[in-house]
């Protein structure tokens, strides 16, 4: 099952007209409505894991086993400073590097952990989008 990203669509005048006004109290007029702002909010998937890359499944290993791991990054605290992962406490999600094939560095690949068992994301473009990995498939 694949999660749609979650959109939120807010009217700008009528939203500027609730915060310096308050609510409306007599009957509506017959204005134009004004034009709708489209936000992204999250951009949260899912990912089977036998789709995911090799160097992914290495890591997950590596995840399961407590180590070693290759970088000394892997195992930090991930910030969520994206805001795209469900809204968590500080030290909810860790980081792990994902290997990427003829990188002189990191690369953009990671898994990220949750605490909660077998909640693994997978990401490919350094924290833009998160995959929720299926470990049923």
């Amino acid at each position: 099952m694949r999660i749609p990203p979650r959109f939120t669509l807010i009217g700008a005048a009528a939203l500027l007209s609730t915060l310096l006004a308050g609510p409306a109290t007599a009957a509506p007029t017959a204005t134009p409505a004004a034009p709708a702002v489209l936000t992204t909010v999250t951009a949260v998937g899912e990912i089977c894991y036998s789709a995911l890359p090799s160097q992914a499944h290495d890591t997950l290993r590596l995840i399961d086993a407590g180590g070693p791991f290759p970088y000394p990054q892997d195992g930090t605290v991930f910030q969520n400073r994206e805001g795209v992962l469900p809204s968590r406490t500080t030290g909810y999600y860790h980081e792990y590097t994902v290997t990427t094939p003829g990188a002189d560095n990191r690369g953009a690949r990671r898994v990220v952990t949750g605490d909660a068992e077998r909640e693994d994301y997978y990401t490919a473009d350094h924290y833009a989008s998160f995959d929720l990995v299926d470990h049923g498939c």
